[in-house]
């Protein structure tokens, strides 16, 4: 200890130095014989308070990006609605089978909302004489075929819908409903809400782009334009997972667009609402 003192005493008198030649310059004391404090060399910043809204909405499609989706929107503690037909899978199966049920309870028990998107992802091809809308399913047992449906038909083919997922989660959809493709006329709408569903479309803005080919319009261009491009009410459409297109949407658009919205002072919500976009 004796021979320490000498070299604790000269460290003192120049931690004095130190200190005094700083309080003359102005500057705060530096204490030599503390442990400095790390400094965070970056971090994440914070999304400001919410002062509009975009509802995030989410085919079938084919489901290959399903899982994916499902994580991100855990991650961001964000809530969609998604619409569903009983669309054939990238792997095979189809969308309402029993293979996806653990799917569609995670996601009703996490807050999500649910639509009808028809059961056999019919799509309209017009209206006809006495009341009938030309329909032509995509999947099931008249896939490719046309058929004419009255108001009751249609009624019943988005309530295919509802039954198979009460099936599965103990839940009915929402009362509302999506046309594939988007393509209805004023008489297959009238039919829905007969039916007690509401058609859900899209915003100009909202239509992400997961389906275009990726060539023409790479992530980063749809990343960009849904970025700057979405408004106060806007809805937002894309699919959990789809054939047409070759680099993967979800992992390279759907998180980043999130956390840009969050920026913008966005927040998320469900449907159904009153809308009037």
């Amino acid at each position: 200890m004796s021979r320490l003192l000498p070299w604790l005493l000269a460290l003192g008198c120049f931690t004095s130095f130190v200190n005094a030649q700083a309080q003359k310059a102005g500057t705060p004391n530096i204490n030599l014989t503390q442990t400095a404090t790390p400094i965070a060399i970056s971090q994440a910043k914070p999304a400001p308070a919410c002062n509009k809204t975009v509802y995030l909405t989410f085919d079938t499609g084919n489901m290959a990006m399903a899982e994916t989706i499902a994580a991100i929107l855990q991650r961001q503690q964000v809530k969609a609605t998604f619409f569903l037909a009983n669309e054939r899978t990238a792997r095979g199966d189809f969308t309402l089978d029993d293979s996806w049920r653990n799917y569609w309870q995670k996601l009703a028990e996490a807050g999500h909302h649910f639509g009808s998107h028809t059961f056999d992802h019919a799509y309209f091809q017009g209206d006809g004489q006495n009341g009938l809308v030309r329909l032509k399913p995509q999947f099931g047992s008249e896939a490719g075929i046309g058929k004419w449906y009255d108001a009751a038909a249609f009624c019943a083919e988005l309530k295919r819908v509802d039954r198979r997922f009460q099936e599965l989660t103990g839940r009915h959809l929402e009362p509302i409903w999506r046309a594939p493709g988007g393509k209805v006329s004023p008489r297959l709408v009238a039919y829905g809400e007969q039916c007690g569903f509401q058609h859900i479309a899209w915003a100009p803005a909202g239509f992400l782009g997961d389906e275009l080919d990726s060539g023409r319009f790479p992530n980063t261009v749809l990343l960009a334009r849904a970025s700057k491009n979405l408004q106060d009410g806007d809805i937002a459409m894309a699919h959990l997972g789809i054939w047409s297109r070759k680099d993967a949407w979800a992992p390279a658009v759907l998180e980043p667009l999130i956390d840009n919205l969050k920026q913008r002072g966005f927040c998320f919500a469900t449907l159904p609402t009153l809308v009037t976009k």
